[in-house]
């Protein structure tokens, strides 16, 4: 008799927990729906927002409107259908400047719970700059450096001083666009009036809250509409056209000739300003000169721009409140962050590895004669570490792939522009050499061209060092000797193969450096 087939039952893992975040702002909503990853900590699944103006007429009359509560609950409606298709079982609610502010916040709070079901915690400044603040950490390392943080909302302000992780002082101001907008702007373009009191105003609030010309920082990293669109239209002037705005660096002469512009605008010009969102067209110049003055004060001329803000401070609260997300004081690393991203495109970890070891290698030898920084190393490194993350897609075209890949995503510590910039070194590190006639080439600047040629150059001469991918060179020295870069390749089998990669593969090195090479090879006995 045979014996019965006997089958492994299937094991179905559990679904990974989905959270959702809800911002209910002065002039804006936003929803975030998460879903915990054990690796990043959360995948963003949905972010959706919808322009409500809660606070609409609130600083004359100290309440919300029929009209802007009736908005408020159709756009939480809407958002409560993306929360419950997406099945996110935990809904985090907050309320800020407008519903903490007006005399029937009581009403509006049973009103969202009888439409939506919704549970409204109402927050003060200070816990709004504290969500601000770990949105901040967890998108920027800031740990060695002493910088601002500002969160520019509707109707308040919250700005922070801060040493690495350390907060010196949190101030929450009535300065929020809508509030200052309603308050001092009604002339269309505005007035040199208005905006003298305006600027007076913001000086005053700023000088009492302790925010004065004695504050020096490294830096102020701004969040909230205003800022994203303020990067949105600076990335449009510069003619950059990288995949967002978050992390990206503005310099203080922007802002004050942008602003310039805008207030000499009137709304309907405005609305059609590359990189403005029309919706924010009435409100804008007072976040523009509100940030212009706030930079004054600080002595500051980088604007870092976060993208993600206080809804996502929601999300790392709610997550490390049920355990979801580990509570560190340990600063975030780049390079833990690109490892993690090449991890999850399954990335042939040792052969990547040898390629920046072997990068950096060359790159130490020619870096004080080229004038090439610690920072243009970070970036070949990653590039190193990145290049053929295309094979997760396929290998046919792979660095292409690759460019691709990279270039939407998101990588701790790096700014829009350092991101484009290992993009394209990845896309360089094998086939074509870059020409004019490359989109994602010809759109750099030209000082990024020549980097990439360079940095370009050591990563393609670095690939073809381990032809074989499998990192037989254990040895390796590099030295720059009167134009020439004389490579001595050491290992335990014969290295012809390698010779030969950096031989067929060393073209772009030696056109974008103006070096000759010469290879030789030991065999360790």
């Amino acid at each position: 008799m045979k014996e019965a087939h006997r089958t492994t039952p299937l094991t179905i893992a559990a679904p990974l927990p989905r959270l959702a975040a809800i911002d209910i702002g002065t002039n804006s909503f936003r929803c975030i729906v998460v879903e915990v990853d054990p690796q990043e900590g959360f995948r963003v699944l949905d972010d959706e927002k919808a322009q409500v103006r809660l606070g609409e007429g609130l600083n004359e009359s100290g309440r919300i409107t029929a009209v802007a509560q009736q908005r408020a609950i159709e756009a939480l409606q809407r958002m409560c259908k993306i929360i419950s298709g997406l099945g996110a079982t935990m809904v985090e609610v907050v309320a800020t400047s407008a519903v903490r502010k007006a005399e029937n916040r009581a009403e509006f709070i049973r009103a969202v719970k009888t439409a939506t079901g919704l549970e409204v915690k109402v927050i003060d400044g200070e816990a709004e700059a504290e969500l601000a603040i770990l949105s901040l950490h967890h998108n920027f390392a800031m740990d060695r450096r002493r910088f601002a943080m500002v969160d520019i909302g509707g109707g308040s302000v919250e700005i922070v001083i801060a040493s690495g992780r350390h907060t010196e002082t949190v101030s929450s101001l009535e300065l929020g666009v809508v509030f200052l907008t309603e308050k001092f702007l009604h002339a269309d373009p505005p007035g040199e009036p208005e905006l003298k009191q305006l600027r007076k105003h913001i000086r005053k609030t700023l000088k009492k809250a302790g925010i004065d010309d004695a504050l020096q920082v490294n830096c102020l990293v701004g969040s909230g509409g205003t800022m994203t669109n303020i990067g949105s239209m600076v990335m449009a002037m510069r003619g950059e056209q990288y995949e967002s705005v978050h992390r990206y660096e503005i310099l203080h002469s922007e802002v004050i000739h942008l602003s310039a512009m805008l207030t000499r605008k009137d709304q309907k010009e405005r609305q059609n300003i590359a990189g403005l969102n029309p919706e924010r067209a009435d409100i804008i110049i007072a976040g523009m000169i509100l940030t212009d003055e706030l930079m004054r004060k600080i002595h500051t001329n980088l604007l870092r721009i976060n993208a993600k803000g206080i809804r996502e401070g929601l999300i790392l609260q709610s997550l490390q409140k049920r355990g979801l997300l580990p509570v560190s004081d340990q600063p975030r690393d780049w390079r833990k962050s690109v490892l993690e991203f090449a991890r999850s495109c399954r990335f042939d970890e040792q052969h990547s590895e040898q390629v920046c070891r072997l990068a950096v290698k060359i790159f130490q030898a020619i870096a004080a004669q080229n004038k090439l920084t610690d920072r243009n190393k970070e970036l070949l490194e990653a590039a190193a570490l990145l290049h053929d993350i295309g094979y997760f897609i396929s290998y046919h075209q792979h660095h292409k792939h690759s460019y691709h890949l990279i270039r939407h995503a998101n990588l701790f510590g790096f700014t829009p522009r350092e991101r484009e910039i290992i993009a394209n070194l990845a896309r360089y590190h094998r086939k074509a050499k870059p020409k004019k006639g490359h989109r994602n080439f010809s759109t750099l600047s030209v000082e990024d061209q020549l980097l990439v040629r360079k940095l370009g150059g050591i990563l393609r001469l670095a690939d073809g060092l381990d032809r074989r991918r499998n990192r037989q060179i254990s040895e390796f020295d590099c030295r720059l000797q009167k134009g020439v870069l004389k490579m001595t390749l050491a290992g335990e089998t014969d290295l012809s193969v390698e010779a030969y990669g950096a031989e067929t593969k060393g073209d772009l090195f030696e056109d974008s450096f103006g070096y000759r090479l010469d290879v030789c090879t030991l065999e360790k006995p």
